[in-house]
């Protein structure tokens, strides 16, 4: 029989990282002198770092045409902040040839799961964990569906990572939770 946890999972996106390419090379001079805001320093990074702040995400552009976008709190502001990105710089005469295709590479989520949890127990019971409480106070729990990494504090807290989609997220913490309650792992005040 299943049965639901006794309380809800909050869970939090933190950070949504999204990958793009142009497809052809850009000429980062010519944006750092369209937008003197943008940082560049080639000596000690590649990248050029653009700055937006709706969403508020940070966008490496790199001469490749390549772009990493860090920041965004959904898939969706990942995707409209990589595309707000290149209107600014085509409105700006930055040559951009066709689409981007953007792809999300990595969701970092956090949860509380509102209980006190034996780290112990729950590393003989679930079984591809990693815990040694001597060098983080955390046990690493690794996931093979949906196929995320996940840091489980005594707390109740935790951090997800490694999703491609926010219901990947989703999916994986309450079931973590789901397993937590079933194998009495889990306890509330």
């Amino acid at each position: 029989m299943i049965h639901l946890p006794k309380s809800k999972a909050i869970i939090n996106i933190e950070n949504v990282v999204a990958s793009a390419s142009l497809e052809h090379t850009i000429d980062l001079d010519a944006v750092t002198k369209a937008f003197p805001t943008a940082e560049y320093r080639p000596e000690q990074f590649p990248g050029l770092v653009f700055r937006i702040k709706k969403p508020k995400t940070a966008t490496l552009i790199f001469h490749s045409g390549k772009m990493v976008c860090t920041g965004a709190k959904s898939e969706t502001q990942a995707k409209k902040a990589v595309e707000r990105v290149v209107k600014e710089l085509k409105s700006h005469g930055i040559i951009i040839m066709g689409k981007q295709k953007t792809l999300i590479q990595n969701i970092v989520a956090s949860a509380n799961l509102s209980g006190r949890i034996d780290l112990e127990e729950a590393t003989y019971r679930l079984g591809r964990t990693l815990y040694e409480p001597e060098q983080f106070p955390g046990l690493i729990y690794r996931m093979d569906e949906p196929k995320v990494v996940i840091l489980l504090f005594a707390s109740g807290k935790l951090v997800c990572t490694g999703a491609k989609m926010e219901d990947q997220v989703y999916q994986a913490v309450n079931k973590l939770h789901q397993r937590l309650e079933d194998e009495k792992i889990i306890h509330y005040d």
